[in-house]
């Protein structure tokens, strides 16, 4: 791989097909573990997750097919987690810290509780509460709300939206130092699409232009009062004039600052071939050259390597992307949990 922290290293597993002892393969060791975009990791996969990392690898199964990938977490520095219910999870902090591992976490807070757009969540009070006592924890700055996506209906206007955010910003802004929201994409993703439509939301729909401008024009009121910085997900329109900025949810200015103590994140971030006397170059981002292949050309994040799989993540929201069906979700997580509860943890969530 181009990036430093990459390089394939040799990894030893188990054998398959019954058959005894270990054989070497090829894993790549990134720095940066995401997860993850594809599931609610610290929500339904905690116990597994941390079994991984003590067995040292994890394996990774592209959506689209081809051969699976072996992940070994030998080079991993920093582990960025993506929930709407960190709650299980919070009880494993402390053996990360002991391993002297960084984290921070993604929380996407929204309010869909009278839609029910997101079924299994707890409600929005309980998860305020555990927004404000993870970020007691682990501090404001390593604790992100994610207000993701929004999404109109026939019940839902650009006013009830800037409401809730409101109803939600006024008690978890004094524990936040940052805040990404997403206008939801239906047209494009036919999943998402044909998931609204199974759980009976077909009224639910895109903003208009004029939408745009009346919901970012409340939020940057809102936020004089709240001290946030906000940037939007993965947004190909210019939203600046509202103090908005693209968004970067594995964020190279936060990690800079979050853990610039520790010096392996810092040469990956900066490395002295690309320090000059003078600093960065006008008009340059550095955090470009990181950029993370994998996502979308909108989406601004840094390399790093996704450890979910899609189709496992018990919330069943209606408009996810990243489940095919929620019988298929049923499916996968009782097998994990039968699993889990004989102490099998295997390579991947899926296995």
């Amino acid at each position: 791989m181009k990036w430093r922290g990459w390089e394939k290293v040799p990894l030893e597993i188990q054998k398959t097909g019954g058959s005894a002892g270990t054989r070497t393969i090829d894993a790549i060791a990134p720095l940066i573990i995401s997860a993850s975009r594809s599931t609610d990791i610290p929500a339904f996969y905690g116990r597994w997750f941390m079994e991984r990392l003590n067995a040292g690898y994890v394996k990774w199964k592209s959506p689209f097919g081809g051969a699976p990938v072996y992940v070994s977490f030998r080079n991993t520095r920093l582990i960025v987690f993506w929930s709407k219910n960190p709650a299980p999870f919070l009880p494993y902090l402390d053996a990360l810290d002991a391993a002297g591992l960084r984290y921070y976490f993604l929380f996407t807070l929204n309010d869909y509780d009278a839609e029910m757009y997101e079924p299994r969540v707890p409600p929005c009070e309980e998860r305020i509460a555990t927004f404000i006592r993870l970020s007691e924890r682990i501090g404001k700055g390593r604790v992100v709300w994610r207000f993701d996506p929004l999404v109109l209906s026939d019940s839902i206007t650009v006013e009830d939206l800037l409401a809730r955010a409101q109803r939600i910003g006024d008690r978890i802004a004094p524990y936040t130092e940052r805040m990404v929201f997403s206008f939801v994409d239906i047209e494009k993703y036919a999943k998402v699409r044909r998931n609204l439509q199974r759980q009976g939301f077909s009224d639910a729909r895109e903003f208009s232009e004029a939408e745009v401008d009346a919901f970012c024009t409340g939020l940057q009121a809102l936020t004089r009062t709240w001290n946030l910085s906000v940037t939007a997900c993965s947004e190909q329109r210019d939203l600046t004039r509202y103090g908005i900025g693209r968004g970067q949810c594995i964020s190279y200015d936060l990690i800079s600052r979050e853990f610039a103590d520790d010096p392996v994140l810092a040469g990956f971030l900066h490395p002295k071939e690309q320090q000059t006397l003078s600093g960065t170059p006008a008009g340059r981002d550095p955090s470009r050259r990181l950029k993370d292949p994998g996502q979308r050309n909108t989406c601004r994040c840094i390399v790093s390597k996704d450890i979910g799989q899609y189709s496992t993540c018990m919330h069943l929201c209606a408009y996810c992307y990243a489940n095919s069906s929620a019988s298929e979700v049923l499916r996968r997580y009782t097998a994990h949990a039968a699993d889990e509860d004989a102490g099998i943890y295997r390579d991947s969530i899926t296995d």
